[in-house]
């Protein structure tokens, strides 16, 4: 059997997308329960930090335990990866060892040629280009709080970043309409916008874009990486900021969500994340339980 990675949403097929959701929720049930579920027991997830985190280091490795196995926190600064040793020198000898690897990094492209290599499942962690990982948790959250997203509309406010490549991915493999509002020259990657088709638009104004819309997501306006720019990213989003008034022209059902951390008073106001319509914190806590169902799909039990 071929080696399973999850790279980008389309690592999966729309069926297998709804079953992860679905095995999601059983597997937090288990777990308020106080169910024990150990399918994974002596298997290794190898974690590779890049990139600062805490959700996704914590929901990894706490899932991992939780499902019976270790994960191994791995960083450039304490690896050969930091002195220059080759990616694919790295997967052949670190696949060897474990049974799977998971990457939060800046190029896209350590991932793809990590995942060429490797002789185990690769998991994207987070990119510069996509966040898979934590649409699987946004689209939980949705069936949780709201029910079935198919054929809903969907805002995404603010930069088109790797969030919103996943979020337009998301609308192709969970049929739904995806409204983006973002300003001129933060627009999305064009080549994923044409294969969305109708599943995806830009709409420039957000008092617009969220006009009946069941869920609005938003992110913050400079990412890691991109400091620097943040004064003049604080220009062109200060009239994208989500607050109570905006989320009042949406769906009276409608879900706000942020995938953290959030900068109050920027792109979301001070009393936003304690508004009844926030999912955000059990957004964050589903985290761990969708991974841990994509954990269980990919590290089969069985050995190497």
């Amino acid at each position: 059997m071929s080696v399973r990675h999850f790279l980008t949403l389309f690592d999966c097929s729309k069926e297998e997308l709804q079953q992860l959701i679905q095995r999601g929720i059983e597997l937090k049930t288990l777990r308020q329960q106080g169910t024990s579920h150990e399918p994974l027991k002596g298997r290794v997830l190898g974690m590779i930090f890049e990139k600062s985190s805490t959700r996704t280091r914590i929901s990894f490795e706490a899932g991992m335990i939780q499902l019976g196995g270790q994960a191994l926190f791995l960083s450039p600064r304490d690896t050969q990866l930091g002195r220059g040793e080759p990616i694919s020198d790295s997967a052949i000898v670190m696949s060897s060892m474990i049974d799977g690897v998971m990457i939060r990094t800046f190029a896209h492209a350590t991932l793809t040629d990590f995942a060429a290599n490797s002789k185990v499942p690769v998991i994207n962690g987070l990119s510069d280009d996509h966040h898979p990982c934590q649409l699987l948790a946004d689209m939980m959250t949705y069936r949780e709080l709201r029910g079935n997203i198919k054929g809903k509309t969907v805002v995404w406010i603010g930069d088109g970043n790797n969030m919103c490549a996943s979020y337009i991915e998301a609308a192709m493999q969970y049929d739904f309409t995806l409204h983006i509002a973002c300003p001129e020259g933060f627009d999305p990657d064009p080549t994923l916008m044409a294969k969305a088709g109708k599943h995806a638009v830009i709409i420039r104004d957000p008092k617009e874009a969220v006009k009946g819309a069941h869920l609005v997501n938003t992110d913050v306006w400079a990412s890691m990486g991109q400091e620097e720019e943040a004064k003049a990213r604080m220009l062109a989003f200060k009239n994208y900021q989500v607050s109570p008034e905006l989320l009042d022209l949406a769906d009276n059902e409608v879900l706000f969500l942020h995938c953290l951390p959030a900068h109050r008073g920027e792109e979301i106001s001070h009393d936003l994340l304690d508004d009844p319509r926030s999912g955000v914190w059990t957004q964050a806590e589903n985290r761990l339980h969708a991974q841990k169902a994509l954990l269980e799909l990919l590290i089969a039990p069985g050995l190497k």
